[in-house]
């Protein structure tokens, strides 16, 4: 009888380090599945879906209703803490909010990616899975009028109004995705929970964690409720605190008022043995279904629930929306003591037993509540307790603060206000959505254009400025792009990668023509990129018209944040071939980095970095990449060198090359690694043939065109 025992052969996830995958043979390779993600394949909806028309069909009012009788319905394979799952909720949709980082805009609640792995399985996020499987039957009934992703924000911002909290607002639109987000760079840590160190040069000094982290811990969303490394310090755990919200945008009275306000409702569960808990959702058996850390050993619901592992709820009223977290915290001493699961917490000295809370199963018993680490740094950071007081004698003041950090927290991440979806977006414009009054769309065009091409500016100053003003836009938060013309306003002005002298020459030629037209610097300086792209079209054999929409908008320096953007600054550039400094990441991985963040594809990134050469866009005019005689026209030139066999390569230092004639010796061109790894990697070699094949000349330049104008209009929401 044949023999069936055969190897699976499918690539499962604990092979991928082994001799299955092409990274383990080929360490050093470029990973481009970064730009792979999110591929329409994997949308189950098809690309035809168009989620921000279907939401605006939603029943917002009868969801609101649905969500309230929700809080309240106790389910009992999960029951919920005093007959309400509000605590839960909002703990669901802060972490999911709260990964969010400004330093790449990465994260948060945009994509309802908390649905996948890894935060579906961090240890911060134990037993979210319960509150998702809670809100399926109200997915299931709103179906493709409502994403995951505004579900998890809606559904803590309505347990907040249902325990009594005047919310701020809410909007919808955000899409799902439909797997895991690879390009989010987590940590470099091997394990769950490892010691902070792993983050900081100096553990003292938290300004030297790893950017882009925010998080102190992997797998944490914030820091360590017991302490720094788990050893309480309220000190020290304030200078972590002020750290990683910042590194959230969130200034310090934010911070305290999100704080108190997500510990002024539910509790912390760790009455029980963590031991008990079963493997995370990713590693748990089919038979559990998607949930993870299930308890089969002792009772793991109700009172004897383990997740945290500390215990205890924070106030006395913990379903109710009141200033009782400021009233315990500064009204009583507090002593260190562990919890039933061992973690380290504080308890009140003496308190009175009516402000003691009530068991979750059993309104008979009253229980001490508690405070972690984080909330003692409230107290006793100096400038954390001045804000502390403040609230605490003025509790409308506080509810205000909190409800509009908590829609600064849900929607940090959704981009600018045109992007927002419902009846109970607010009508106030806030400077971190980064506001632009519309522009003017009736006007001549061409008019417009006729005038640009009277100046004596080159085709690399055209081209170079849009780029630059385009390429800020991060698809991860939808903030930057041309729209705004920010790059004439500080902080962007003086970034070196903007290269001032030649912005400020280049703005003082195509200003006025705005002014005169009575159009935005905005359009005018896409145009005027347009304009560059078109010449070098032509100058290559092509006549053809870059798609341009008018009705860009122009910034004030009132509606910008100079310390918000500061983050947006490029330190590097591959498709301008700079470098700010050496950095620890290879050139070409910054270089996808960037691709990612902007929403290209590694196609679109090829075709725009053949084009860019040859029009001659390197920071400060350098010729490394530069592969032509005919710079300013729009031809293939760059793509024909690096297949050209007549040629080889050698590094004159880490990051540079000559290319040299085999037959004279002579040295031809000089290049960057970015450069040559369009030849070297396997995938962008391909890409690259395509364009060096002789008969793909106009396939080139239409391709060219087609990924600038996706570059350009990145940013433009409203159409």
């Amino acid at each position: 009888m044949a023999e069936n025992s055969g190897k699976c052969p499918v690539v499962h996830g604990a092979e991928t380090t082994s001799g299955s995958s092409n990274t383990h043979w080929w360490p050093e390779t470029l990973n481009l599945d970064i730009l792979h993600q999110h591929d329409t394949k994997t949308n189950p909806l098809g690309s035809g879906f168009n989620y921000r028309k279907e939401v605006k069909t939603l029943d917002v009012a009868s969801l609101k209703k649905d969500l309230l009788e929700l809080m309240t319905t106790s389910q009992s394979w999960w029951p919920a803490d005093w007959g309400h799952y509000g605590g839960l909720m909002i703990r669901m949709s802060w972490h999911a909010a709260g990964t969010y980082r400004i330093a790449d805009g990465r994260g948060g609640a945009g994509t309802g990616n908390q649905r996948f792995a890894p935060l579906n399985s961090w240890p911060d996020n134990v037993n979210l899975d319960k509150a998702r499987r809670l809100l399926w039957p109200i997915k299931k009934k709103y179906g493709n009028k409502l994403s995951w992703a505004d579900l998890l924000v809606f559904a803590g911002t309505m347990a907040y109004e249902s325990m009594g909290l005047k919310t701020y607002g809410c909007a919808f639109g955000r899409e799902d995705i439909w797997h895991p987000e690879i390009d989010v760079y987590w940590g470099a840590e091997k394990e769950w929970l490892a010691p902070s160190d792993a983050r900081y040069k100096n553990l003292e000094d938290p300004s030297t964690m790893d950017n882009p982290l925010a998080a102190v811990q992997m797998g944490l969303i914030y820091v360590n409720p017991e302490g720094v490394n788990g050893k309480s310090d309220p000190l020290k755990t304030a200078l972590q605190v002020r750290e990683t919200f910042a590194r959230m945008a969130m200034n310090d009275e934010e911070t305290v008022a999100l704080t108190a306000g997500g510990h002024t409702v539910g509790k912390a569960h760790g009455n029980g043995s963590p031991a008990n808990l079963g493997p995370v959702p990713e590693a748990a058996g089919v038979e559990e279904q998607g949930l993870g850390w299930m308890n089969h050993a002792t009772r793991g619901i109700g009172r004897d629930t383990v997740s945290s592992g500390i215990e205890g709820a924070w106030t006395t009223h913990p379903t109710k929306w009141d200033n009782g977290y400021f009233n315990l915290l500064l009204s009583y001493e507090w002593e260190l003591t562990k919890s039933p699961a061992g973690a380290t917490q504080w308890v009140p000295i003496n308190i009175k037993e009516e402000d003691k809370p009530v068991d979750v199963e059993d309104p008979s018993i009253r229980l001490n509540p508690m405070m972690t680490d984080a909330d003692m740094a409230m107290i006793k950071d100096p400038i954390y307790r001045e804000i502390s007081e403040r609230f605490y004698k003025d509790p409308d003041y506080f509810s205000e603060v909190f409800a509009r950090a908590w829609f600064k927290l849900t929607h940090r991440d959704l981009g600018p206000k045109v992007r927002y979806l419902g009846p109970d977006v607010p009508s106030e414009d806030l400077i971190w959505q980064d506001p632009v009054s519309r522009g003017r769309s009736d006007y001549d065009v061409e008019n417009l254009k006729a005038e640009i091409a009277s100046t004596d500016l080159s085709i690399s100053d055209l081209v170079t400025t849009a780029w630059d003003s385009a390429r800020t836009f991060r698809s991860s938060d939808n903030r930057g792009g041309a729209n705004g013309a920010r790059i004439r306003l500080a902080p962007q002005k003086d970034w070196e990668g903007n290269e001032p002298e030649r912005l400020a020459r280049v703005l003082s030629v195509l200003t006025p023509i705005a002014e005169r037209n009575g159009v935005s610097i905005a359009d005018t300086i896409v145009l005027a990129g347009n304009l560059g792209v078109e010449k070098a079209a032509k100058a290559a054999g092509f006549d053809i018209s870059v798609p341009f929409i008018p009705g860009r908008g122009d910034a004030t320096e009132e509606q910008t944040d100079i310390a918000s953007f500061a983050p947006l600054e490029p330190i590097h550039d591959g498709y301008r071939n700079w470098l700010k400094a050496d950095y620890a990441p290879k050139a070409e991985e910054l270089l996808l980095d960037r691709t990612q963040l902007m929403g290209l594809t590694a196609p679109e990134m090829t075709v725009l970095i053949g084009g860019m050469r040859v029009l001659g866009t390197n920071h400060r005019g350098t010729k490394h990449g530069v592969f032509t005689e005919r710079v300013g026209s729009l031809n293939t030139d760059f793509f024909a060198t690096l297949t050209d066999m007549s040629y080889i390569w050698e590094p004159t230092s880490a990051n540079l090359f000559n290319l040299r004639d085999r037959s004279t010796g002579a040295i031809k061109f000089t290049a960057s690694r970015v450069d040559l790894i369009f030849g070297s990697n396997s995938i962008l070699r391909s890409y690259v043939e395509v364009y060096a094949q002789d008969d793909n000349k106009e396939k080139f330049v239409n391709d060219f065109v087609a990924a600038w104008a996706k570059v350009m209009n990145a940013d433009r929401f409203e159409v």
